[in-house]
């Protein structure tokens, strides 16, 4: 089991990594068995992908940071229980597709096996 203080540490470095665009140090936080979800809505379009181990969710990580800057990054809330943790978080996500900018809220769902992240689920809405 993860102790509270391994998994906040854990986190952390996950977000710090995001807000860098590091998606070497994104993914050092996974389990090689990770399964990823992110749900959510861009304009009117619904966006709903998912990964599963290690050479799947490298490519959907590698896309996003490539696709994705963030800025303004704050978090909001963080819950632990077990090893189990919610991260309600806000940024302000820039699209190197589009150019477009726009201040998202995020609630991420996590599961942390030996120190790293096994599932990753990330729900978020443009405010």
């Amino acid at each position: 089991m993860t102790d509270r203080s391994t998994i906040e540490a854990r986190l952390q470095e996950l977000y710090a990594a995001r807000v860098r665009g590091d998606k070497l140090a994104v993914c050092a936080c996974f389990c090689d068995d990770a399964v990823l979800h992110f749900a959510g809505a861009s304009g009117n379009n619904p966006i709903a992908v998912g990964a599963s181990g290690a050479v799947e969710f490298r490519q959907l990580l590698s896309l996003m940071v490539k696709s994705f800057t963030l800025s303004e990054f704050t978090t909001l809330a963080t819950l632990i229980d077990g090893a189990r943790a919610a991260v309600h978080w806000r940024a302000r996500i820039h699209s190197r597709i589009t150019g477009s900018s726009v201040l998202t809220e995020f609630m991420d769902m996590f599961e942390v096996r030996e120190g790293r992240i096994a599932s990753y689920t990330e729900f978020f809405a443009p405010r």
